[in-house]
C-alpha cells in the first residue's frame, strides 16, 4: 500500500467495499433462491402428496357411505342416488391413486417408505374395490341380506385397513413435511449466521480501509487541509514566516515540503536583496565613471576649437571653388539647353521630312483613283451610247448613265483639286524642312563654344584645388585624431550609461519583486517598501542626473584662441577637484570591507567649470544605510 498513489489506494478501498456488497448480495440472494425452492417443493411435494391421500381416504368413505345406504334405504329414488354416490366415490378413488403413484413416481424427495405405503394402499384398494362393486350390484338387485353379509363379512375389514394404509401414509407424509420444515429452519439458521459473518466482515473491512487511507492522507499531507491551503495562501502573499507545524510533521509530507520551500525562498530573497545592494552601488560607480568620461570629452571640444581656425582658413578657398563650380553648372546647363534645343530642330526637321513623304504617298494613291476615275467614265460612256441607241423614245436608262457620268467627274475635278492643294503643300514643307537645318547648324557653333569656355574654368578650379590640398591634409590629420579619441570617450559614455540605466531598472525591477516578501518578524508592508526602494533608486540616480550636460556646438574661432585649450587628462602635475560621493554604509553582515572613496577629474584650466564643481558635488544625494534594504 506505500508504493501506491491515493488515486490507487481510494479505487482499491472502494472495489473493496464493492466486492463485500456483491458478495453479500450474492449469498442473500443464492439463500433465497434456495428457500424459494424449498418453500415450493413443499408446496408441490410432500404436501401435495399428503392432499391426495387425503382425498383417497374421503372418497372411500364416501363411497362406504353408498354402499350402506343402499342396503338399508328402501326407496328406489334413495338406493339410485347412494348408487350414484358409491360410484363416483369409486372412480375418483381410482383417479386420486393414479395421480398419487404418479406424484410418487416423479417426486425426487419420495421415500422407500413413502413408496411402500403407496403400495399397500393400492393393494387394498385392489381387493376393497372389487368388494364393494359387488355389493352394490348386490344392493341393485333387491339382494339386501346378501349384501349386507358381504358388507359386514368383507367390506369392513378392507375398509378399516384401507383406512388405515391412508391414516398412516398422511402421518408419514406429514411428518417428512415437518421434517422439510426443521430442515429449512436449520439452513435458515446456518445462513443467517453466515450472512452475518461475512456483513460483519465487509464492515470490518471498510473500517479497516477507511482508517487507513485516512491515517495515509493525513500522513502525507501532514496537517488538515485547510491549514495546508492558509499556509499556500500566505506565502504566495509574501508572508515568509516560518509554516506552523512543518518542523513537527513527517519528513516526506506536504506540509514537511512546504516548510523546506519556505526556508529556501528566505535564503532566495535575502540573496536577492544582496544583489540588490551590490548593484546600487555598482551604479553608484559607474555615474562616477560617467562624469570622468564627461570630463575628457569637454577636452575633446577644446581641441575641435582649435582646428576651427584652420578650417575658416580653408573657407574662402572652398567659397571660391564653389563659386567656380556654380559658373561652371550654369554653363554646363546653358550648353545643356543648347544641345537640347538642337536636338529639337532636327527633330522637326525629321518630322517634316515624314510628312512630305506621306503627301507624296498620298498624291500617288489620289493619281491612282484619278486613273479608275477616268477608265469607269469611259465605260460609262460607251454603256451610255449603247443605251441611247437601244431607248428611242424611252431615255430612262440613259439618264441615269448621264447622272453617274456627272458624278464621276465631279470626283475627277476634286481629286484635281486636292493634289494641287497637296503639292503646295510640300513645296512649303520642304522651304520649312531648309530654315531648320540652318538653325541646327548654328546651335551646334553655339555648343561648341559654350564647351570650350567650361574647359576654361575647369582649368582653374583645378588649379584653386591643388592649393586646397595641402591644408585640408593637415586638417584632416587633426580631425582624425580628434575624432578617434571623441569616438573611443562617447562609445565608453554610451555604454557606461547603457549599463548604469539597465542595472538600475534591475535593481528597481528586484526591489520591487522582493518588495511583497516578509521576513521573520519583518512587518513592513509592500507599499513602504516600495516606497522606501523607490527613493533609494532615486538617490542612486542622482549620480548620473548631475553629470554636466554636453557643450553646445562651438562657432569658428580664430587661430589665436588656440592657446587655450585644455591639458590632456593624463597630464602629470594637473591638479584634478575631488567629487565625493557619499554611498551607503555597508550592513557588517553584508560586507566587510567599506566602500572606497570615488573621485572625478576636472580641467584645472577651465575657471568657471572649476568653480561649478563644489556646488555640483555638493547637490549629490546622501544614500540611506544599508540597514533600510531589510525592510522591503
Amino acid at each position: 500500500m506505500n508504493a501506491l498513489s491515493v488515486k490507487k489506494q481510494l479505487m482499491f478501498a472502494f472495489a473493496a467495499l464493492v466486492a463485500a456488497v456483491v458478495l453479500v448480495s450474492v449469498v442473500a440472494l443464492r439463500n433465497l433462491a434456495g428457500a424459494d425452492a424449498r418453500f415450493s417443493g413443499f408446496v408441490h411435494g410432500i404436501n401435495e402428496r399428503e392432499s391426495m391421500a387425503v382425498d383417497v381416504r374421503i372418497d372411500a368413505n364416501r363411497r362406504a357411505i353408498g354402499v350402506r345406504d343402499m342396503v338399508i334405504v328402501k326407496e328406489a329414488a334413495d338406493i339410485e342416488s347412494a348408487k350414484k354416490m358409491a360410484l363416483d366415490a369409486h372412480a375418483a378413488i381410482g383417479a386420486h391413486l393414479k395421480r398419487l403413484t404418479d406424484a410418487v413416481a416423479a417426486a425426487p424427495d419420495a421415500t422407500p417408505r413413502e413408496r411402500e405405503l403407496l403400495a399397500h394402499i393400492v393393494q387394498v384398494e385392489a381387493k376393497y374395490g372389487p368388494v364393494a362393486a359387488h355389493i352394490v350390484d348386490l344392493a341393485a338387485a333387491g339382494k339386501r341380506d346378501e349384501a349386507m353379509e358381504a358388507m359386514t363379512k368383507d367390506c369392513r375389514p378392507l375398509l378399516a385397513a384401507l383406512l388405515q394404509s391412508a391414516r398412516e401414509y398422511m402421518e408419514y407424509t406429514s411428518k417428512g413435511g415437518d421434517e422439510v420444515a426443521a430442515a429449512s429452519t436449520a439452513q435458515y439458521q446456518a445462513q443467517r449466521w453466515w450472512m452475518s459473518l461475512i456483513s460483519l466482515a465487509a464492515v470490518g473491512i471498510a473500517v479497516g480501509l477507511g482508517w487507513l487511507i485516512t491515517r495515509r492522507l493525513m500522513t502525507a499531507l501532514g496537517t488538515e487541509p485547510a491549514q495546508l491551503a492558509d499556509a499556500a495562501h500566505r506565502i504566495a502573499d509574501g508572508d515568509l514566516r516560518p509554516v506552523e507545524g512543518a518542523a513537527s510533521a513527517p519528513a516526506d509530507s506536504v506540509l514537511a515540503s512546504m516548510g523546506v520551500m519556505q526556508s529556501q525562498l528566505v535564503t532566495l530573497i535575502s540573496q536577492v536583496r544582496g544583489s540588490a545592494d551590490q548593484i546600487a552601488m555598482a551604479s553608484t560607480q559607474i555615474a562616477q565613471g560617467n562624469n570622468d568620461l564627461s570630463a575628457r570629452t569637454e577636452e575633446q571640444a577644446s581641441a575641435i576649437e582649435e582646428t576651427a581656425a584652420s578650417m575658416e582658413q580653408l573657407s574662402a578657398t572652398v567659397r571660391q571653388n564653389a563659386d567656380n563650380a556654380q559658373q561652371a553648372n550654369q554653363l554646363a546647363r546653358n550648353a545643356s539647353e543648347v544641345a537640347l534645343r538642337g536636338g529639337e530642330v532636327v527633330g522637326q526637321v525629321v518630322e517634316t521630312m515624314r510628312g512630305i513623304n506621306d503627301s507624296s504617298r498620298r498624291i500617288a494613291d489620289i493619281i491612282g483613283v484619278i486613273d479608275g476615275i477616268a477608265f469607269q467614265t469611259n465605260i460609262l460612256a460607251l454603256n451610255a451610247a449603247v443605251e441611247a441607241a437601244r431607248a428611242g423614245e424611252q431615255g430612262r436608262g440613259f439618264a441615269v448613265v448621264a447622272s453617274e457620268v456627272r458624278s464621276l467627274a465631279s470626283r475627277s475635278a476634286g481629286a484635281a483639286k486636292e493634289i494641287k492643294q497637296l503639292i503646295g503643300d510640300s513645296v512649303a514643307r520642304v522651304e520649312q524642312g531648309t530654315g531648320l537645318v540652318d538653325q541646327a547648324g548654328a546651335t551646334m557653333t553655339e555648343v561648341v563654344g559654350a564647351i570650350r569656355r567650361v574647359s576654361d574654368i575647369v582649368g582653374e578650379i583645378s588649379a584653386a584645388s591643388v592649393e586646397q590640398s595641402a591644408g585640408v591634409t593637415q586638417v584632416g590629420e587633426a580631425i582624425t585624431q580628434m575624432d578617434r579619441a571623441t569616438q573611443q570617450n562617447a562609445a565608453l559614455v554610451e555604454e557606461s550609461a547603457a549599463a548604469a540605466d539597465s542595472m538600475k531598472q534591475q535593481a528597481n525591477d528586484m526591489v520591487g519583486a522582493v518588495a511583497v516578501f516578509r521576513i521573520g518578524d519583518d512587518v513592513r508592508t509592500p507599499a513602504m517598501d516600495a516606497g522606501g526602494s523607490r527613493a533609494r533608486a532615486d538617490g542612486l540616480a542622482m549620480a548620473r542626473v548631475s553629470t554636466p550636460p554636453r557643450s553646445a556646438p562651438l562657432r569658428a574661432v580664430p587661430a589665436s584662441t588656440s592657446t587655450s585649450r585644455a591639458a590632456p587628462v593624463s597630464a602629470p602635475g594637473t591638479s584634478r577637484p575631488k567629487v565625493h560621493v557619499v554611498a551607503a554604509t555597508p550592513a557588517p553582515r553584508r560586507r566587510s570591507a567599506p566602500t572606497p572613496e570615488l573621485h572625478v577629474v576636472r580641467p584645472s584650466t577651465a575657471p568657471a567649470k572649476a568653480a561649478a564643481m563644489p556646488a555640483r558635488a555638493a547637490a549629490e544625494p546622501v544614500l540611506a544605510g544599508d540597514d533600510d534594504w531589510t525592510s522591503f
